[in-house]
């Protein structure tokens, strides 16, 4: 029912001239945490809508939560992972390896889940540690010195960079496509949790997002397939989404069920 009753209501906020154009799209559920349903290029199976969670870090903080962690050891789906935090909103932190370590660097002030920096450009940083500097961010390690910032921060989290610093579609094009779970910043450093179900190549629906009246900054690719997921429940609503397609692994839309994952970003009260 809240499913159904979203897409409808996105579609329309989507595509009404009277919208205004910062927020159209955009529904509060409560102070600071906003869902957006925005339609997405053509094309593709499935409802081809681009759910957007937009965090204003005021109000809410993020957190990393790893099943490496001590304490923890089993993995959970977003949801699940949600209900242990206390969170209202999650997401996938990154891609993983079987042993469900990130296949980049992630840590914590008090785990390391993958010491080693990769070749990706993106790192979202946040628990800040320094004063001066903005709750979260997007380090671009082409635009940014990800040394110094790295020391203002007490959790990090790198992926592959989407859109650079510059607002650059940074993808190479490619007939391949998926679902895709993405973590961007805006102009005002709020914080976008965004979740594509259906499949598109990846350059596409970035040019899509840049497209969207969501005043998109920054943005970093955590997960896709069926394993990507955004879940959030504030007030009286819920909404959980899940992936289904991947070219190669899984050329359907008929996956229903969120898939447990091992490391996830989510948003708390504060």
């Amino acid at each position: 029912m809240a499913a159904g009753a979203w897409l409808a209501w996105g579609w329309l906020l989507a595509t009404s001239p009277a919208a205004p154009q910062k927020d159209a799209g955009f529904r509060t559920l409560e102070p600071g945490l906003e869902l957006g349903v925005f339609n997405g290029p053509t094309g593709a199976v499935g409802d081809r809508r681009i759910y957007i969670v937009r965090i204003d870090l005021a109000h809410f903080t993020l957190k990393l939560l790893n099943a490496s962690a001590p304490g923890e050891g089993r993995i959970h789906t977003a949801r699940e992972w949600c209900a242990r935090a206390g969170a209202q909103a999650g997401i996938n932190a990154s891609m993983f390896r079987d042993d469900g370590r990130s296949v980049a660097m992630m840590r914590t002030r008090t785990h390391v889940n993958h010491p080693t920096l990769s070749r990706d450009q993106s790192v979202l940083a946040f628990d800040r540690l320094q004063p001066g500097h903005p709750d979260a961010m997007l380090i671009d390690r082409e635009c940014d010195d990800l040394g110094a910032l790295g020391r203002a921060y007490g959790t990090l989290v790198q992926s592959i960079r989407m859109l650079s610093c510059r607002r650059a579609n940074r993808w190479t094009p490619s007939p391949r496509r998926w679902s895709t779970a993405a973590i961007g910043t805006d102009g005002r450093g709020r914080v976008l949790f965004i979740h594509a179900r259906s499949p598109w190549p990846v350059h596409h629906l970035i040019q899509a997002l840049i497209a969207l009246p969501i005043d998109l900054r920054r943005a970093m690719y955590v997960e896709g397939g069926p394993e990507a997921q955004l879940y959030v429940h504030a007030g009286t609503e819920e909404l959980e989404r899940v992936g289904s397609f991947e070219t190669g692994f899984n050329e359907n839309d008929d996956n229903a069920r969120a898939w447990a994952i091992p490391n996830v970003v989510v948003a708390v009260r504060r």
